[in-house]
């Protein structure tokens, strides 16, 4: 696959005065579906004007330094500079390095991130769900897994594993009523690490 190319670049901004984002891309690479090189991402970053683009797994998890923009504008941009460059539809979620941060502390299964954090799971979200329907979510649960909530975060412990599971991606979707996507406890405290190299 070539290159990306871009319309159009972001104004050029000294990467002292910018801000360490993380982007995770939902649903791609998985299962031979959205296949993308992180390569054409951290290049496509690049090229809009981002600084020091780097990546983590195949699963789309990245980390730039950008100007001061909202996440939801950055969203919007890669979203829509993904499709048209990379021919590529998919939903970016985009946090500050200090959002990310606080992802962390926030934490509410410091034991089960301990014992066991593959089975942990952190969904990051497009909107907030309200109290009341993560309430439902979690009453709804016919298995042991357990769902908290904190923003436009939910953490899900998994006792007996994800793949067998059925508290399915699509069902705390259809459940909470917004998109995400996820990420285990482990890959959460790699990027937290990337993050610091920064």
């Amino acid at each position: 696959m070539s290159g990306p190319t871009v319309g159009r670049s972001l104004p050029v901004v000294p990467v002292h005065e910018m801000t360490t984002h993380l982007a995770l891309v939902r649903g791609i690479n998985v299962g031979g579906h959205k296949q993308v090189a992180m390569a054409d991402l951290r290049d496509l970053l690049t090229q809009l004007g981002f600084a020091d683009p780097r990546s983590l797994l195949q699963s789309g998890n990245l980390v730039f330094r950008s100007s001061r923009r909202t996440t939801a504008q950055l969203e919007r941009l890669l979203e829509a500079e993904v499709e048209k460059c990379l021919g590529l539809e998919a939903d970016f979620f985009v946090r500050t390095a200090d959002e990310w941060k606080q992802v962390v502390a926030r934490n509410p299964f410091a034991a089960e991130a301990k014992r066991d954090p593959g089975h942990l799971v952190v969904m990051f979200l497009k909107q907030a769900p309200e109290v009341s329907i993560v309430e439902a979510l979690q009453a709804a649960i016919v298995g042991p897994e357990i769902v908290r909530a904190e923003g436009t975060h939910a953490y899900i412990v998994y006792p007996e594993g994800i793949g067998r599971s059925r508290l399915t991606h699509s069902l705390i979707e259809k459940r909470l009523g917004t998109r995400g996507t996820g990420r285990n406890w482990n890959t959460v405290m790699k990027l937290r690490d990337l993050v610091d190299l920064c």
